[in-house]
């Protein structure tokens, strides 16, 4: 048997089943879950449309969107009602540790994928909220935890601007100078890299630019370390980075700020804060 004709038996609803221990209670399917319900929308096509994203199913979900799109429904209303409360669906379950890394990048693309087919429709690029700029520190290859944070920032309403893997100083001053971000995100999975960061900070001063804040995180970042320079907050997981870029935008929160309000901030208890 193919690989093709393997993938073609398997049924995705019943891989998403959860087969717990007996104290976790019966197996359910993800849209079941009780903060998820709360979540997805009621209405068609948009309940469809979410769930096509928490099933992870980039075809289906396009073809819905396609064929909401050719019966009128608003390109807005399906990113807003649509894509983008499956997507909050998928992060829930992620922050619960019922997802992975896995799910949240396949629902993510099937989202990106479907935003696209809508912004075809506008003839432009859909709203967003502000822009973020999004980076690896200088000298550092991994860029998991950079686009994991791309896929929050975007599908939490941002404008995600990235800049790659191991980028100087120089170019995210230039990125501050082209975008005007209201808040900037690096990522760093070595200690010898990890040290670009105050840098960064250095460079953006030697300019004269200063932005509200710039999220530090990674696997060997410590929050002592990246609080001992200015301009910056310690981010502990990508997922809360939209709601610090919130914090940002709608209540002109800035890094001393962040750092005081962090748990508040992201509504859960952060040992890193504790």
């Amino acid at each position: 048997m193919s690989y093709e004709d393997l993938e073609n038996r398997i049924n995705q609803r019943n891989v998403f089943l959860r087969y717990n221990v007996e104290l976790e209670g019966p197996a359910i399917k993800p849209e079941e879950d009780e903060d998820v319900v709360d979540i997805l929308p009621n209405d068609e096509p948009f309940k469809s449309i979410a769930l096509t994203i928490l099933h992870e199913n980039r075809d289906d979900a396009i073809n819905i969107v396609k064929r909401s799109l050719d019966e009128g429904v608003s390109p807005i209303d399906i990113i807003n009602e649509g894509l983008m409360k499956g997507m909050d669906a998928v992060s829930v379950l992620y922050t619960k540790g019922i997802y992975f890394l896995p799910d949240l990048m396949l629902a993510g693309d099937a989202m990106m994928e479907s935003v696209k087919e809508c912004e075809a429709v506008l003839g432009h690029k859909s709203e967003t909220k502000a822009t973020v700029v999004s980076f690896v520190a200088e000298g550092d290859p991994h860029d998991i935890g950079k686009n994991l944070i791309l896929m929050f920032l975007r599908a939490g309403g941002y404008e995600a601007i990235d800049l790659g893997r191991d980028v100087p100083s120089a170019d995210i001053v230039e990125a501050v100078k082209e975008y005007n971000p209201i808040f900037i995100t690096g990522t760093a999975l070595m200690t010898t890299t990890m040290t670009a960061f105050p840098k960064v900070v250095e460079a953006l001063q030697k300019a004269g630019l200063e932005v509200p804040a710039i999220g530090c995180g990674g696997g060997a970042v410590r929050k002592d370390f990246v609080e001992s320079f200015p301009m910056s907050v310690y981010g502990v997981e990508a997922y809360h980075t939209p709601k610090l870029a919130d914090a940002i935008l709608k209540d002109k929160k800035d890094w001393k700020d962040l750092r005081k309000e962090y748990v508040d901030i992201v509504d859960e208890f952060v040992p890193e804060y504790s």
